[in-house]
Protein backbone atom coordinates (compact mmCIF):
# COMPACT_ATOMS: atom_id res chain seq x y z
CA UNK A 1 0.00 0.00 0.00
CA UNK A 2 1.40 3.36 -1.07
CA UNK A 3 1.81 6.08 1.58
CA UNK A 4 -0.60 9.04 1.38
CA UNK A 5 0.24 11.81 -1.05
CA UNK A 6 1.91 14.72 0.74
CA UNK A 7 0.08 17.79 -0.52
CA UNK A 8 1.11 21.44 -0.06
CA UNK A 9 -2.03 23.49 -0.66
CA UNK A 10 -1.90 27.29 -1.07
CA UNK A 11 -5.53 28.34 -0.48
CA UNK A 12 -7.20 31.07 1.59
CA UNK A 13 -10.72 29.56 1.51
CA UNK A 14 -11.03 26.62 3.99
CA UNK A 15 -14.26 25.42 2.34
CA UNK A 16 -12.62 25.18 -1.09
CA UNK A 17 -9.58 23.49 0.49
CA UNK A 18 -11.79 20.87 2.15
CA UNK A 19 -13.68 20.26 -1.10
CA UNK A 20 -10.45 19.78 -3.08
CA UNK A 21 -9.03 17.34 -0.53
CA UNK A 22 -12.28 15.36 -0.48
CA UNK A 23 -12.33 15.22 -4.29
CA UNK A 24 -8.84 13.70 -4.32
CA UNK A 25 -9.61 11.11 -1.63
CA UNK A 26 -12.88 10.08 -3.29
CA UNK A 27 -10.98 9.79 -6.58
CA UNK A 28 -8.64 7.18 -5.09
CA UNK A 29 -5.76 9.51 -4.17
CA UNK A 30 -5.30 9.41 -0.36
CA UNK A 31 -3.48 12.53 0.76
CA UNK A 32 -2.22 14.47 3.73
CA UNK A 33 -2.76 18.17 3.08
CA UNK A 34 -0.70 21.02 4.52
CA UNK A 35 -2.79 24.16 4.09
CA UNK A 36 -1.05 27.57 3.89
CA UNK A 37 -2.50 30.98 2.97
CA UNK A 38 0.44 33.43 3.22
CA UNK A 39 3.69 33.91 1.37
CA UNK A 40 5.72 33.40 4.56
CA UNK A 41 4.07 30.05 5.36
CA UNK A 42 4.34 28.94 1.72
CA UNK A 43 8.09 29.66 1.54
CA UNK A 44 8.70 27.94 4.90
CA UNK A 45 6.92 24.82 3.64
CA UNK A 46 8.91 24.88 0.40
CA UNK A 47 12.17 25.02 2.33
CA UNK A 48 11.15 21.98 4.37
CA UNK A 49 10.62 20.14 1.09
CA UNK A 50 8.18 17.60 2.50
CA UNK A 51 5.66 17.48 -0.32
CA UNK A 52 4.86 15.37 -3.38
CA UNK A 53 2.49 17.83 -5.03
CA UNK A 54 1.71 21.56 -4.87
CA UNK A 55 -1.80 22.94 -5.47
CA UNK A 56 -2.28 26.71 -5.52
CA UNK A 57 -5.08 29.18 -5.94
CA UNK A 58 -4.15 31.89 -8.42
CA UNK A 59 -5.50 34.77 -6.36
CA UNK A 60 -4.41 35.05 -2.73
CA UNK A 61 -4.67 38.42 -0.90
CA UNK A 62 -1.23 40.01 -0.95
CA UNK A 63 0.32 37.04 -2.79
CA UNK A 64 -0.34 36.22 -6.45
CA UNK A 65 -0.14 32.78 -8.03
CA UNK A 66 2.68 33.54 -10.51
CA UNK A 67 4.95 34.58 -7.65
CA UNK A 68 4.08 31.34 -5.87
CA UNK A 69 4.96 29.39 -9.03
CA UNK A 70 8.31 31.19 -9.32
CA UNK A 71 9.16 30.43 -5.68
CA UNK A 72 8.13 26.78 -6.07
CA UNK A 73 10.34 26.34 -9.13
CA UNK A 74 13.28 27.86 -7.25
CA UNK A 75 12.98 25.67 -4.15
CA UNK A 76 11.38 22.45 -5.48
CA UNK A 77 11.84 22.35 -9.27
CA UNK A 78 10.86 18.67 -9.59
CA UNK A 79 7.59 18.80 -7.60
CA UNK A 80 4.44 19.03 -9.79
CA UNK A 81 2.62 22.39 -9.45
CA UNK A 82 -1.07 22.69 -10.34
CA UNK A 83 -3.24 25.81 -10.26
CA UNK A 84 -6.74 25.17 -8.86
CA UNK A 85 -8.53 28.50 -9.17
CA UNK A 86 -11.80 30.10 -10.08
CA UNK A 87 -10.25 33.29 -11.42
CA UNK A 88 -7.46 32.16 -13.76
CA UNK A 89 -8.25 32.82 -17.39
CA UNK A 90 -7.09 30.89 -20.42
CA UNK A 91 -4.34 33.35 -21.35
CA UNK A 92 -3.00 33.43 -17.80
CA UNK A 93 -3.18 29.62 -17.61
CA UNK A 94 -1.16 29.23 -20.82
CA UNK A 95 1.39 31.74 -19.54
CA UNK A 96 1.62 29.80 -16.26
CA UNK A 97 2.27 26.56 -18.17
CA UNK A 98 5.11 28.29 -20.02
CA UNK A 99 6.53 29.40 -16.67
CA UNK A 100 6.66 25.82 -15.37
CA UNK A 101 3.21 24.96 -14.05
CA UNK A 102 2.21 21.33 -14.59
CA UNK A 103 -1.50 21.97 -15.24
CA UNK A 104 -4.43 24.15 -14.24
CA UNK A 105 -7.95 23.17 -13.11
CA UNK A 106 -10.91 25.46 -12.66
CA UNK A 107 -12.75 25.15 -9.36
CA UNK A 108 -15.98 25.04 -11.32
CA UNK A 109 -14.73 21.85 -13.03
CA UNK A 110 -13.10 19.82 -10.24
CA UNK A 111 -13.92 16.65 -12.15
CA UNK A 112 -10.65 17.28 -14.02
CA UNK A 113 -8.62 17.42 -10.79
CA UNK A 114 -8.14 13.68 -10.16
CA UNK A 115 -7.03 12.74 -13.72
CA UNK A 116 -4.80 15.82 -13.84
CA UNK A 117 -3.11 14.86 -10.55
CA UNK A 118 -2.79 11.23 -11.67
CA UNK A 119 -1.14 12.34 -14.90
CA UNK A 120 1.24 14.64 -13.01
CA UNK A 121 2.22 11.82 -10.63
CA UNK A 122 2.82 9.42 -13.54
CA UNK A 123 5.06 11.99 -15.19
CA UNK A 124 6.88 12.42 -11.88
CA UNK A 125 7.43 8.65 -11.63
CA UNK A 126 8.62 8.54 -15.24
CA UNK A 127 10.99 11.41 -14.55
CA UNK A 128 12.39 9.62 -11.49
CA UNK A 129 12.82 6.44 -13.51
CA UNK A 130 14.65 8.37 -16.23
CA UNK A 131 16.95 9.86 -13.62
CA UNK A 132 17.66 6.40 -12.20
CA UNK A 133 18.36 5.10 -15.69
CA UNK A 134 20.61 8.07 -16.47
CA UNK A 135 22.50 7.57 -13.20
CA UNK A 136 22.90 3.85 -13.95
CA UNK A 137 24.14 4.78 -17.43
CA UNK A 138 26.63 7.25 -15.94
CA UNK A 139 27.89 4.57 -13.57
CA UNK A 140 28.17 2.08 -16.41
CA UNK A 141 30.05 4.62 -18.51
CA UNK A 142 32.34 5.30 -15.58
CA UNK A 143 33.03 1.58 -15.16
CA UNK A 144 33.56 1.28 -18.92
CA UNK A 145 36.03 4.17 -18.98
CA UNK A 146 37.84 2.60 -16.05
CA UNK A 147 38.05 -0.74 -17.85
CA UNK A 148 39.26 1.07 -20.98
CA UNK A 149 42.02 2.76 -18.97
CA UNK A 150 43.02 -0.57 -17.48
CA UNK A 151 42.98 -2.21 -20.90
CA UNK A 152 45.11 0.59 -22.39
CA UNK A 153 47.64 0.43 -19.56
CA UNK A 154 47.52 -3.36 -19.83
CA UNK A 155 48.49 -3.20 -23.50
CA UNK A 156 51.23 -0.73 -22.63
CA UNK A 157 52.44 -2.92 -19.76
CA UNK A 158 52.43 -6.05 -21.88
CA UNK A 159 54.38 -4.29 -24.60
CA UNK A 160 57.06 -2.83 -22.37
CA UNK A 161 57.31 -5.81 -20.00
CA UNK A 162 59.56 -7.67 -22.43
CA UNK A 163 62.06 -4.81 -22.74
CA UNK A 164 61.97 -4.00 -19.03
CA UNK A 165 62.43 -7.62 -18.03
CA UNK A 166 65.42 -7.95 -20.36
CA UNK A 167 66.98 -4.87 -18.76
CA UNK A 168 66.17 -6.12 -15.27
CA UNK A 169 67.68 -9.52 -16.05
CA UNK A 170 70.97 -7.79 -16.87
CA UNK A 171 70.83 -5.35 -13.94
CA UNK A 172 69.91 -7.93 -11.33
CA UNK A 173 72.07 -10.63 -12.89
CA UNK A 174 75.31 -8.67 -12.91
CA UNK A 175 74.54 -7.19 -9.49
CA UNK A 176 74.31 -10.69 -8.06
CA UNK A 177 77.44 -11.77 -9.92
CA UNK A 178 79.36 -8.87 -8.39
CA UNK A 179 78.03 -9.60 -4.91
CA UNK A 180 79.16 -13.21 -5.27
CA UNK A 181 82.65 -12.25 -6.44
CA UNK A 182 83.25 -9.39 -3.99
CA UNK A 183 84.06 -10.09 -0.38
CA UNK A 184 81.65 -9.09 2.42
CA UNK A 185 83.91 -6.17 3.43
CA UNK A 186 84.36 -4.71 -0.03
CA UNK A 187 83.64 -0.93 -0.05
CA UNK A 188 81.41 -1.16 -3.14
CA UNK A 189 79.23 -3.94 -1.80
CA UNK A 190 76.63 -1.60 -0.31
CA UNK A 191 76.20 0.27 -3.59
CA UNK A 192 75.77 -2.96 -5.51
CA UNK A 193 73.18 -4.18 -3.01
CA UNK A 194 71.24 -0.95 -3.53
CA UNK A 195 71.39 -1.52 -7.30
CA UNK A 196 69.99 -5.02 -6.81
CA UNK A 197 67.21 -3.68 -4.56
CA UNK A 198 66.30 -1.06 -7.18
CA UNK A 199 66.06 -3.82 -9.77
CA UNK A 200 63.76 -5.82 -7.50
CA UNK A 201 61.56 -2.76 -6.94
CA UNK A 202 61.37 -2.24 -10.69
CA UNK A 203 60.37 -5.88 -11.15
CA UNK A 204 57.64 -5.38 -8.53
CA UNK A 205 56.39 -2.30 -10.39
CA UNK A 206 56.11 -4.32 -13.61
CA UNK A 207 54.18 -7.02 -11.76
CA UNK A 208 51.82 -4.36 -10.36
CA UNK A 209 51.20 -2.99 -13.84
CA UNK A 210 50.43 -6.45 -15.12
CA UNK A 211 48.30 -7.41 -12.12
CA UNK A 212 45.55 -4.83 -12.51
CA UNK A 213 45.67 -5.20 -16.31
CA UNK A 214 44.99 -8.95 -15.87
CA UNK A 215 48.22 -9.98 -17.59
CA UNK A 216 50.07 -11.27 -14.53
CA UNK A 217 50.03 -15.06 -14.29
CA UNK A 218 48.23 -16.41 -11.22
CA UNK A 219 48.58 -19.50 -9.08
CA UNK A 220 45.17 -19.53 -7.35
CA UNK A 221 44.78 -21.92 -4.42
CA UNK A 222 42.34 -22.39 -1.57
CA UNK A 223 43.67 -20.18 1.21
CA UNK A 224 42.76 -19.36 4.79
CA UNK A 225 42.23 -15.62 5.11
CA UNK A 226 43.24 -15.74 8.79
CA UNK A 227 46.48 -17.58 7.96
CA UNK A 228 47.39 -15.00 5.34
CA UNK A 229 46.95 -12.19 7.89
CA UNK A 230 48.81 -13.96 10.71
CA UNK A 231 51.75 -14.93 8.48
CA UNK A 232 52.36 -11.25 7.67
CA UNK A 233 51.67 -9.79 11.10
CA UNK A 234 55.31 -9.59 12.23
CA UNK A 235 56.38 -7.95 8.99
CA UNK A 236 53.43 -5.53 9.06
CA UNK A 237 54.30 -4.41 12.60
CA UNK A 238 57.81 -3.55 11.44
CA UNK A 239 56.38 -1.81 8.41
CA UNK A 240 54.08 0.56 10.31
CA UNK A 241 56.49 1.50 13.09
CA UNK A 242 56.06 1.91 16.84
CA UNK A 243 53.71 4.91 16.80
CA UNK A 244 50.88 3.00 15.10
CA UNK A 245 48.90 0.36 17.01
CA UNK A 246 48.02 -2.75 14.99
CA UNK A 247 44.80 -4.55 15.96
CA UNK A 248 43.76 -7.89 14.42
CA UNK A 249 40.18 -9.13 14.67
CA UNK A 250 40.11 -12.53 13.03
CA UNK A 251 37.08 -14.57 12.05
CA UNK A 252 36.66 -17.49 14.50
CA UNK A 253 35.18 -19.58 11.68
CA UNK A 254 38.32 -19.07 9.56
CA UNK A 255 36.77 -18.34 6.15
CA UNK A 256 38.49 -19.56 3.00
CA UNK A 257 38.84 -18.16 -0.51
CA UNK A 258 40.51 -19.03 -3.79
CA UNK A 259 43.34 -16.64 -4.57
CA UNK A 260 47.02 -16.32 -5.35
CA UNK A 261 49.01 -16.33 -2.09
CA UNK A 262 51.55 -13.72 -3.22
CA UNK A 263 48.85 -11.39 -4.51
CA UNK A 264 46.77 -11.71 -1.35
CA UNK A 265 49.85 -10.71 0.63
CA UNK A 266 50.41 -7.83 -1.80
CA UNK A 267 46.89 -6.57 -1.09
CA UNK A 268 47.56 -6.53 2.64
CA UNK A 269 50.92 -4.81 2.31
CA UNK A 270 49.57 -2.13 -0.04
CA UNK A 271 46.60 -1.34 2.20
CA UNK A 272 48.75 -1.25 5.32
CA UNK A 273 51.31 1.06 3.69
CA UNK A 274 48.52 3.43 2.61
CA UNK A 275 47.07 3.37 6.13
CA UNK A 276 50.49 4.07 7.64
CA UNK A 277 51.03 7.04 5.31
CA UNK A 278 47.61 8.40 6.32
CA UNK A 279 48.67 8.47 10.00
CA UNK A 280 51.97 10.41 10.10
CA UNK A 281 51.39 11.23 13.79
CA UNK A 282 50.37 7.70 14.75
CA UNK A 283 47.02 6.06 15.29
CA UNK A 284 45.31 2.68 15.14
CA UNK A 285 45.30 0.31 12.19
CA UNK A 286 42.74 -2.51 12.31
CA UNK A 287 42.67 -5.66 10.18
CA UNK A 288 39.47 -7.71 10.30
CA UNK A 289 38.35 -10.94 8.66
CA UNK A 290 34.79 -12.21 8.60
CA UNK A 291 32.26 -14.35 6.77
CA UNK A 292 29.25 -12.40 5.50
CA UNK A 293 26.07 -12.84 3.48
CA UNK A 294 25.89 -10.06 0.90
CA UNK A 295 22.49 -8.72 -0.07
CA UNK A 296 23.83 -5.98 -2.34
CA UNK A 297 26.86 -5.55 -4.55
CA UNK A 298 29.73 -3.41 -3.21
CA UNK A 299 30.41 -0.11 -4.95
CA UNK A 300 33.63 -0.93 -6.81
CA UNK A 301 33.50 -3.93 -9.15
CA UNK A 302 33.90 -5.10 -12.73
CA UNK A 303 30.96 -7.50 -12.47
CA UNK A 304 28.27 -6.91 -9.81
CA UNK A 305 28.38 -9.52 -7.03
CA UNK A 306 25.40 -11.81 -6.67
CA UNK A 307 23.82 -12.14 -3.21
CA UNK A 308 25.36 -14.98 -1.23
CA UNK A 309 28.25 -16.04 1.02
CA UNK A 310 31.54 -14.13 0.93
CA UNK A 311 34.62 -13.64 3.03
CA UNK A 312 35.54 -10.08 3.94
CA UNK A 313 38.94 -8.56 4.55
CA UNK A 314 38.70 -5.10 6.12
CA UNK A 315 41.57 -2.68 6.74
CA UNK A 316 40.76 0.56 8.56
CA UNK A 317 42.78 3.42 9.98
CA UNK A 318 42.27 6.51 12.11
CA UNK A 319 44.15 8.76 9.73
CA UNK A 320 43.44 11.86 7.67
CA UNK A 321 40.66 10.34 5.54
CA UNK A 322 39.60 11.34 2.03
CA UNK A 323 37.07 13.75 0.56
CA UNK A 324 34.53 12.63 -2.06
CA UNK A 325 36.56 13.97 -4.98
CA UNK A 326 39.62 11.96 -3.96
CA UNK A 327 37.53 8.82 -3.39
CA UNK A 328 36.15 9.05 -6.93
CA UNK A 329 39.66 8.60 -8.37
CA UNK A 330 41.41 6.21 -5.97
CA UNK A 331 41.31 3.12 -8.21
CA UNK A 332 42.43 4.94 -11.34
CA UNK A 333 45.89 3.91 -12.62
CA UNK A 334 48.64 6.34 -11.58
CA UNK A 335 46.35 8.49 -9.41
CA UNK A 336 48.10 9.35 -6.15
CA UNK A 337 47.86 11.97 -3.43
CA UNK A 338 51.42 11.36 -2.30
CA UNK A 339 54.35 13.61 -3.02
CA UNK A 340 56.28 13.15 -6.23
CA UNK A 341 58.63 10.19 -5.97
CA UNK A 342 56.78 8.69 -2.98
CA UNK A 343 54.05 6.81 -4.79
CA UNK A 344 53.52 5.25 -8.21
CA UNK A 345 49.72 5.50 -8.09
CA UNK A 346 49.46 1.77 -8.75
CA UNK A 347 48.86 0.42 -5.24
CA UNK A 348 45.06 0.67 -5.20
CA UNK A 349 44.80 -0.07 -8.93
CA UNK A 350 46.71 -3.27 -8.24
CA UNK A 351 44.36 -4.14 -5.37
CA UNK A 352 41.33 -3.53 -7.59
CA UNK A 353 42.81 -5.76 -10.27
CA UNK A 354 43.58 -8.60 -7.87
CA UNK A 355 40.21 -8.48 -6.10
CA UNK A 356 38.20 -8.40 -9.33
CA UNK A 357 40.30 -11.20 -10.85
CA UNK A 358 39.28 -13.28 -7.84
CA UNK A 359 35.61 -12.51 -8.55
CA UNK A 360 35.33 -9.98 -5.72
CA UNK A 361 34.50 -6.33 -5.17
CA UNK A 362 35.35 -3.45 -2.81
CA UNK A 363 33.59 -0.93 -0.57
CA UNK A 364 35.37 2.20 0.68
CA UNK A 365 34.25 4.37 3.61
CA UNK A 366 36.16 7.53 4.44
CA UNK A 367 35.68 10.93 6.11
CA UNK A 368 38.17 13.75 6.24
CA UNK A 369 39.76 13.70 9.67
CA UNK A 370 38.10 10.43 10.68
CA UNK A 371 40.06 7.77 8.79
CA UNK A 372 39.39 5.29 6.00
CA UNK A 373 38.07 1.75 5.80
CA UNK A 374 38.48 -0.68 2.88
CA UNK A 375 36.15 -3.71 2.78
CA UNK A 376 37.26 -6.36 0.30
CA UNK A 377 34.81 -9.16 -0.53
CA UNK A 378 35.83 -12.52 -2.04
CA UNK A 379 33.60 -15.50 -2.92
CA UNK A 380 33.68 -17.96 -0.02
CA UNK A 381 34.74 -21.56 -0.70
CA UNK A 382 33.95 -24.57 1.46
CA UNK A 383 36.89 -26.78 0.43
CA UNK A 384 39.68 -27.39 2.89
CA UNK A 385 43.07 -25.71 2.57
CA UNK A 386 45.63 -28.04 0.98
CA UNK A 387 48.92 -27.71 2.90
CA UNK A 388 52.02 -27.01 0.83
CA UNK A 389 55.36 -28.65 1.41
CA UNK A 390 57.97 -26.34 2.96
CA UNK A 391 60.50 -24.96 0.53
CA UNK A 392 63.85 -26.71 0.58
CA UNK A 393 67.08 -24.69 0.72
CA UNK A 394 68.50 -24.31 -2.76
CA UNK A 395 72.20 -24.75 -2.04
CA UNK A 396 74.91 -24.14 -4.62
CA UNK A 397 73.93 -24.64 -8.29
CA UNK A 398 75.53 -27.61 -10.03
CA UNK A 399 77.27 -27.33 -13.36
CA UNK A 400 77.96 -29.74 -16.18
CA UNK A 401 79.78 -30.26 -19.44
CA UNK A 402 76.79 -30.54 -21.79
CA UNK A 403 76.63 -28.48 -24.97
CA UNK A 404 74.02 -25.71 -24.93
CA UNK A 405 72.75 -23.75 -27.91
CA UNK A 406 71.89 -20.28 -26.57
CA UNK A 407 69.55 -18.19 -28.74
CA UNK A 408 68.75 -14.66 -27.50
CA UNK A 409 68.30 -11.53 -29.62
CA UNK A 410 69.09 -9.15 -26.72
CA UNK A 411 72.90 -8.89 -26.71
CA UNK A 412 73.36 -7.97 -23.04
CA UNK A 413 71.14 -10.82 -21.84
CA UNK A 414 72.88 -13.27 -24.16
CA UNK A 415 76.33 -12.30 -22.88
CA UNK A 416 75.26 -12.59 -19.23
CA UNK A 417 73.69 -16.03 -19.74
CA UNK A 418 76.62 -17.28 -21.82
CA UNK A 419 79.27 -16.23 -19.31
CA UNK A 420 77.42 -17.58 -16.27
CA UNK A 421 76.76 -20.96 -17.87
CA UNK A 422 80.37 -21.25 -19.01
CA UNK A 423 81.50 -20.59 -15.44
CA UNK A 424 79.63 -23.74 -14.49
CA UNK A 425 81.44 -25.80 -17.15
CA UNK A 426 78.86 -25.93 -19.91
CA UNK A 427 79.89 -25.65 -23.55
CA UNK A 428 77.84 -22.73 -24.84
CA UNK A 429 77.33 -21.87 -28.50
CA UNK A 430 75.43 -18.64 -29.00
CA UNK A 431 73.20 -17.30 -31.76
CA UNK A 432 71.45 -13.96 -31.95
CA UNK A 433 68.25 -15.18 -33.65
CA UNK A 434 66.36 -18.28 -34.63
CA UNK A 435 67.52 -18.43 -38.25
CA UNK A 436 71.20 -18.27 -37.26
CA UNK A 437 70.62 -20.94 -34.61
CA UNK A 438 68.84 -23.16 -37.12
CA UNK A 439 71.83 -23.00 -39.48
CA UNK A 440 74.26 -23.83 -36.65
CA UNK A 441 72.22 -26.78 -35.46
CA UNK A 442 71.81 -28.15 -38.97
CA UNK A 443 75.57 -28.19 -39.40
CA UNK A 444 76.10 -29.82 -35.96
CA UNK A 445 73.19 -32.23 -35.80
CA UNK A 446 73.02 -34.05 -32.50
CA UNK A 447 75.87 -32.15 -30.84
CA UNK A 448 73.66 -30.13 -28.47
CA UNK A 449 71.94 -31.48 -25.38
CA UNK A 450 69.96 -28.32 -24.58
CA UNK A 451 68.37 -25.49 -26.54
CA UNK A 452 68.09 -22.32 -24.42
CA UNK A 453 66.00 -19.87 -26.43
CA UNK A 454 63.99 -16.70 -26.09
CA UNK A 455 60.37 -17.15 -27.13
CA UNK A 456 59.85 -13.95 -29.14
CA UNK A 457 62.55 -13.13 -31.68
CA UNK A 458 62.57 -11.52 -35.14
CA UNK A 459 62.49 -13.87 -38.11
CA UNK A 460 61.92 -17.18 -36.33
CA UNK A 461 60.26 -17.48 -32.93
CA UNK A 462 61.62 -19.77 -30.21
CA UNK A 463 58.74 -22.24 -30.44
CA UNK A 464 59.18 -22.63 -34.18
CA UNK A 465 62.94 -23.08 -33.73
CA UNK A 466 62.43 -25.77 -31.10
CA UNK A 467 60.00 -27.67 -33.33
CA UNK A 468 62.46 -27.57 -36.22
CA UNK A 469 65.43 -28.72 -34.13
CA UNK A 470 63.43 -31.52 -32.51
CA UNK A 471 63.18 -33.12 -35.96
CA UNK A 472 66.98 -33.05 -36.29
CA UNK A 473 67.61 -34.12 -32.67
CA UNK A 474 64.60 -35.79 -30.97
CA UNK A 475 66.50 -35.98 -27.62
CA UNK A 476 67.11 -32.22 -27.47
CA UNK A 477 65.88 -30.54 -24.29
CA UNK A 478 64.47 -27.01 -24.60
CA UNK A 479 64.40 -24.25 -21.99
CA UNK A 480 62.27 -21.29 -23.11
CA UNK A 481 62.89 -17.85 -21.61
CA UNK A 482 60.80 -14.72 -22.13
CA UNK A 483 60.09 -11.25 -20.83
CA UNK A 484 56.51 -11.29 -22.13
CA UNK A 485 54.03 -12.23 -19.43
CA UNK A 486 51.65 -13.64 -22.05
CA UNK A 487 54.24 -16.27 -22.90
CA UNK A 488 53.67 -17.92 -19.52
CA UNK A 489 50.85 -19.72 -21.32
CA UNK A 490 53.45 -21.65 -23.31
CA UNK A 491 53.82 -23.93 -20.28
CA UNK A 492 50.51 -25.57 -21.14
CA UNK A 493 51.91 -26.99 -24.34
CA UNK A 494 55.30 -28.16 -23.05
CA UNK A 495 56.15 -31.83 -22.75
CA UNK A 496 57.20 -32.62 -19.19
CA UNK A 497 60.83 -33.70 -18.88
CA UNK A 498 61.93 -32.42 -22.28
CA UNK A 499 61.06 -28.71 -22.12
CA UNK A 500 60.51 -25.99 -19.55
CA UNK A 501 59.91 -22.25 -19.23
CA UNK A 502 61.73 -19.53 -17.25
CA UNK A 503 60.24 -16.08 -16.82
CA UNK A 504 62.47 -12.99 -16.98
CA UNK A 505 63.86 -11.35 -14.95
CA UNK A 506 65.84 -14.20 -13.41
CA UNK A 507 69.11 -14.44 -11.54
CA UNK A 508 72.09 -16.59 -12.61
CA UNK A 509 71.38 -19.04 -9.76
CA UNK A 510 67.78 -19.56 -10.86
CA UNK A 511 68.91 -20.03 -14.46
CA UNK A 512 71.59 -22.55 -13.45
CA UNK A 513 69.11 -24.67 -11.52
CA UNK A 514 66.52 -24.55 -14.31
CA UNK A 515 69.16 -25.76 -16.78
CA UNK A 516 70.42 -28.52 -14.49
CA UNK A 517 66.91 -29.69 -13.58
CA UNK A 518 65.88 -29.95 -17.22
CA UNK A 519 69.04 -31.81 -18.25
CA UNK A 520 68.62 -34.25 -15.36
CA UNK A 521 64.89 -34.83 -15.88
CA UNK A 522 64.33 -38.46 -16.96
CA UNK A 523 67.91 -38.48 -18.22
CA UNK A 524 69.65 -41.81 -19.07
CA UNK A 525 72.25 -42.77 -16.50
CA UNK A 526 74.91 -43.22 -19.18
CA UNK A 527 74.38 -39.89 -20.91
CA UNK A 528 77.30 -39.40 -23.32
CA UNK A 529 79.50 -36.46 -22.62
CA UNK A 530 77.53 -35.37 -19.57
CA UNK A 531 78.55 -35.28 -15.95
CA UNK A 532 75.92 -33.60 -13.75
CA UNK A 533 78.15 -33.38 -10.71
CA UNK A 534 81.24 -32.01 -12.39
CA UNK A 535 82.38 -28.51 -11.62
CA UNK A 536 85.16 -28.27 -14.20
CA UNK A 537 85.00 -25.33 -16.56
CA UNK A 538 85.06 -25.56 -20.31
CA UNK A 539 87.36 -23.19 -22.23
CA UNK A 540 85.78 -19.95 -23.31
Amino acid sequence: MKPPLRLLHLEDDPVDAELITTTLIEGGIPCQSQLVDTRQAFVAALKEGRMDLILADYSIPGFDGMTALTLARQHCPDVPFLFVSATIGEELAIDAMHQGATDYVLKQRLGRLVPSVQRALRELDNQAERKRAEEALRQSEKQFRQSQKMEAVGRLAGGIAHDFNNLLTVIMGYSQVLLTELGPQHPLRGKIEETLKAGERAATLIRQLLTFSSKQSLDPKILSLNTAVMSLETMLRRLIGDDIRLVSKLDPMNGRLRADQAQLEQILVNLVVNARDAMPKGGTLTIETAQVELTRSPVYYLTPLLPGPYVRLAVSDTGCGMDRKTQSHIFEPFFTTKEEGKGSGLGLSTIFGIVTQCGGAIDVTSRVGHGTRFDLYFPRVESEVIPTAPAQPLGQPQGGTEAILLVEDEHSVRVLVRDELRKLGYRVIEAKNGIEACLMATQRAGSFQLLLTDVVMPGMAGRELAQHLSVINPDLRTLFISGYMDDVGIMAGLEEGTSSFLQKPFTPEVLARAVRDLLDANAPSNRAGASPSTSSKAPR
